[in-house]
């Protein structure tokens, strides 16, 4: 699928992966739409890449339909989607306190794994509906999975299982949407340098990277969305699951 000219949703689009995809995707041309639940940093993201801001939450239809929407009236249509939403919830199935409330799970689940399907239906709809392209392709998706999605650590059963889900649904996916000239690929990231790991202390940063065989560092975020720009260009590339790690296998802690 050719970037340029093409419009572009990207989900959690306003900070780490999704960011860094938006802005690629940007600067290769494309019209893209920052869609996150926090609307000032959507807003900050596409002012910068002169994007498009959406807010509103993956889990809910009519938010997802609006945001879609939007992005289907730019260009010639919804050309990519880019699910980069999600949380990172962890916790024991069974912890100290007692098992793991049925709302967390509940909560991880919803969001990583039912968002990004719903995302991804509705994405479909209208995807089918445009005019095609080369090779008969009329839009490409990608998902976000993880590495825990193969080797899920102590109190990431929540975590695992969602990712688990967006690994297991590239598959089918890609397959029932041939008909239409829509490609689905997963990417799974391993221990990117994200917002989230800005946190930690700069020693515990080194002992993660420590744990990669190499390159001996933690992920850009610029190399996950140079990952994304394969997906949606190569034309032969579909439901296919991509581990971007640096040959990392998690260990049970």
């Amino acid at each position: 699928m050719k970037i340029e000219g093409s419009s572009a949703l990207v989900t959690g689009g306003g900070s780490g992966l999704g960011e860094a995809t938006a802005t690629l995707l940007a600067e290769r041309g494309a019209i893209v739409h920052v869609f996150d639940r926090n609307a000032e940093a959507a807003q900050r993201v596409a002012a910068e890449i002169g994007g498009v801001a959406v807010s509103g939450d993956v889990t809910s239809e009519a938010d997802a339909a609006a945001a879609l929407d939007r992005a289907n009236e730019a260009g010639d249509g919804l050309r990519i989607l880019v699910n980069c939403a999600g949380i990172g919830t962890a916790g024991r199935i069974l912890g100290r306190e007692g098992p793991m409330p049925l709302s967390t799970f509940e909560m991880v689940i919803r969001v990583n794994l039912i968002g990004t399907f719903n995302m991804m239906r509705l994405a479909a709809e209208r995807m089918a509906a445009l005019p095609e392209r080369e090779d008969k392709a009329r839009g490409v998706i990608v998902n976000t999975a993880s590495v825990a999605a193969f080797e899920g650590q102590i109190g990431q059963a929540a975590y695992s299982a969602s990712k688990g889900g967006i690994v297991s649904m590239a598959l089918p996916a890609a397959r029932e949407f041939s008909r239409s000239g829509i490609r689905v690929n997963t990417i799974a990231p391993g221990i990117f340098f994200t917002p989230l790991l800005h946190t930690l202390p700069q020693e515990a940063q080194e002992s993660l990277a420590a744990a990669i065989p190499y390159p001996s560092r933690l992920g850009d975020p610029a190399e996950f969305a140079d990952a994304v720009r394969f997906a949606i260009e190569n034309r032969y590339l579909n439901g296919e699951v991509i581990r971007l790690d640096g040959a990392i296998r998690m260990q049970p802690k």
